[in-house]
């Protein structure tokens, strides 16, 4: 795979990058993620769930290899994919839930919350692992991102820092946290709360607190968000997901 021998090829040419991340041996995409975040989280035992995990589910590899290409992308990384995959705190955040999501979805949801909490502490964020994320989140350094139990996110969606995805604390149903629809843009420090939906292609301004729908590609904004006319940013890619 490409990715994981530009990675090695990165970690051969540049010795004190390799003593730095400390990484072991790796062959594939399973071992590479799990010698990763037996770094990153100083655990042997996270390592080895998240290459289990991995190593079992060939769709979720493919997943998190577009989300990894579409952060390098929008991001425009000089070190392409394989520095966005070593760097990129909102990547491996990404990295995590979908590793929770998995557990979560497989009935090992004890484990799934461990997972969740573990990888928290150490990427500042608190992502409910039955939160269903769709492939190509471009999660904009990832500090601050807190996503409720029924929250939903589409696919080719970006998110910036601080932005909450919360309930308003009056609905236990099915549908009480937000559902943002694909391609949708959200800037940093958003609040969204309750069981809202967010068009596809729409944008939230950085700042902005959301209780009420907001419709397809409509832009956003202010403490208590009204709308501004259409959408004006996106960074969806001419293709869907994986094509």
């Amino acid at each position: 795979m490409k990715l994981v021998d530009d990675v090695q090829t990165l970690l051969n040419d540049e010795p004190r990058l390799a003593q730095v991340l400390n990484l072991g041996a790796f062959g594939d995409f399973p071992q590479l993620a799990g010698v990763l975040f037996g770094q990153l989280c100083n655990s042997d035992a996270i390592g080895t769930v998240v290459q289990s995990t991995y190593a079992s589910d060939a769709q979720l590899v493919e997943t998190t290899l577009y989300d990894i290409a579409e952060t390098a992308r929008r991001n425009f990384e000089p070190g392409g994919q394989s520095t966005t995959l070593l760097f990129s705190r909102g990547v491996q955040a990404i990295i995590a839930h979908r590793v929770a999501h998995k557990l979560w979805e497989s009935g090992d949801t004890n484990l799934a919350l461990a997972v969740k909490s573990a990888t928290g502490r150490v990427f500042s964020t608190d992502m409910h692992p039955c939160a269903q994320i769709g492939a190509g989140l471009w999660l904009d350094h990832g500090l601050g991102f807190v996503v409720g139990e029924t929250a939903v996110i589409g696919e080719d969606v970006s998110i910036w820092h601080n932005v909450t995805l919360g309930s308003t604390l009056n609905d236990s149903g099915p549908h009480r946290h937000p559902h943002v629809g694909s391609g949708a843009v959200v800037g940093a420090g958003a609040v969204l709360l309750g069981g809202i939906t967010i068009g596809k292609n729409a944008n939230i301004a950085a700042g902005a607190i959301v209780v009420e729908n907001v419709p397809e590609g409509m832009v956003a904004v202010g403490p208590k968000a009204s709308l501004r006319g259409a959408a004006r940013v996106s960074f969806s890619p001419t293709k869907g997901p994986l094509s």
